[in-house]
This record gives C-alpha cells, sequence and structure tokens, in this order.
C-alpha cells in the first residue's frame, strides 16, 4: 500500500460524497494502492449514513475505502489521530473533507519524500505569497490566522510559515511514531504533531500548494479561535 488518504469528517453529509467522487476518480487511474480512510468525528448529522451509503458505489482495483467512528466528538486531532495510527500506507495524507487542497496536490508532496530527504511534507498557503491560494478566507479569518502563526512562532515553534493548513504528509513511520504522542485533539492538533515532529528529529519541508477557501467552513471564527489560543499555551507543558 502506497498512499493513505485520512478524511477527518465533522457535520459533512453535503461535502463529503462529492469529495468521495472527486478522489476515486484520481486514485482509480494512479498506478499505485491507496486507502481512504474517512475518520468520522461522532457528527450528530446523517455524517456515517452518507459515507456509508456512498463506498457502496464506489469501485475501483487499487482504492480501497475504510469509516473509522469515533462514537463521540473529540475534535478533529483525534480523527486525524485515529486514522494515521490505523492506516497501512508507506505515505499517509490527510486532507478536509472539502477538499480545499484538491487531490492532485498529493504529487507535490510524493516528490518531496521520493527525494529521501524529508520524513514530514506540509502545505502551505503562505508561501510564494499566497500565489496559489485561488479563493480567499474572509479578511478577518486571515486576519486571524496571520496572528495564530504570530503566537505559533513565539510560544511554540518557528520556522513554519503555516501550521493550520489541512493538508500534511508523512512518512508510515514517522506518522506512527508522531501521532501516538498527540496530546491535543482539537484544532492546534496541528502545531502540537509538528513540535512533536522537531522535537523527535523529523525533518520537514513546507511547500505550497493550490487551495480554495469553502465558506460553508465549520470552524468558528471565535468560538474554535479562543480555544485553539488555550491549546496553544498548553502544548509545550504537555510534553515536558
Amino acid at each position: 500500500m502506497y498512499l493513505s488518504l485520512i478524511i477527518p469528517a465533522f457535520r459533512e453529509a453535503e461535502r463529503i460524497g462529492p469529495s468521495l467522487d472527486t478522489i476515486n476518480t484520481y486514485l482509480s487511474s494512479a498506478n499505485y494502492l491507496s486507502e481512504v480512510l474517512v475518520c468520522d468525528d461522532g457528527s450528530p448529522d446523517n455524517t456515517v449514513e452518507v459515507v456509508k451509503k456512498h463506498f457502496l458505489s464506489l469501485q475501483s482495483s487499487n482504492v480501497s475505502y475504510r469509516l473509522i467512528e469515533l462514537g463521540v466528538n473529540q475534535g478533529k486531532g483525534a480523527a486525524v489521530k485515529a486514522g494515521m495510527l490505523e492506516a497501512k500506507g508507506e505515505i499517509r495524507i490527510f486532507t478536509d473533507a472539502d477538499l480545499s487542497t484538491p487531490i492532485y496536490e498529493v504529487e507535490k508532496i510524493f516528490a518531496v519524500f521520493e527525494k529521501g530527504d524529508f520524513d514530514v511534507v506540509i502545505g502551505s498557503r503562505a508561501l510564494d505569497g499566497g500565489a496559489l491560494v485561488k479563493v480567499h478566507q474572509p479578511w478577518y479569518r486571515e486576519a486571524m490566522g496571520k496572528f495564530f502563526n504570530f503566537l505559533v512562532q513565539i510560544f511554540v515553534l518557528r520556522g513554519i510559515k503555516d501550521t493550520q493548513c489541512g493538508f500534511k504528509g508523512f512518512r508510515a513511520e514517522a506518522a506512527e511514531k508522531i501521532f501516538a504522542e498527540q496530546k491535543v485533539l482539537g484544532f492546534s492538533f496541528d502545531v502540537d504533531i509538528l513540535y512533536i515532529a522537531q522535537k523527535l528529529g523529523y525533518k520537514i519541508k513546507e511547500i505550497a500548494i493550490e487551495w480554495y477557501n469553502d465558506e460553508r467552513t465549520t470552524v468558528g471564527a471565535v468560538s474554535d479561535s479562543s480555544k485553539m489560543f488555550f491549546e496553544l499555551l498548553r502544548i509545550r507543558k504537555l510534553h515536558q
């Protein structure tokens, strides 16, 4: 198994079906074996039922599908962690259910790994002056994101311009060790896993990726941002 694609899902009944169709079309034409793991974080809507029904309609000789149900809502980080530790692929990538980063951008991650120098490859909306951001977030969300990353640089880790892009890839060995130590399960989990990766000595590469904002985001601009800030302050202490 070459690729494991992990999709954390929470209240994604409307978006997950078309995304799975797009992923299936792309991966079915690839020359490698892959698996898609949808990890439902206790969705209160019918996300699970939609995923199960959609899986029955997807047919491919080189793509397999799995649903992981957390049962109760624990946070996006919990869903990604479950998928990463259940995955079988040599390369494990998580992506958002709305495919804000198009599925074909996995090729950029593959290209970096094939050179053999890095263990973790993360998508970034901040490189190249944000030229590959095709549809921007509202100005206040972008401003809040930049401020959050400023705090990341001060309190947790330096050198990464965009920690929050939901498109990150890991070699299997790195994924198993990093996510086994993950402590933060909320929206700041990205910072937590990157902090752990640096702590364990893994080499991280940040790459510019194509990105499209989806206005139907399930992330609250104020409520979730405040939670992320307090999670951020806990990260170093959690790993002492």
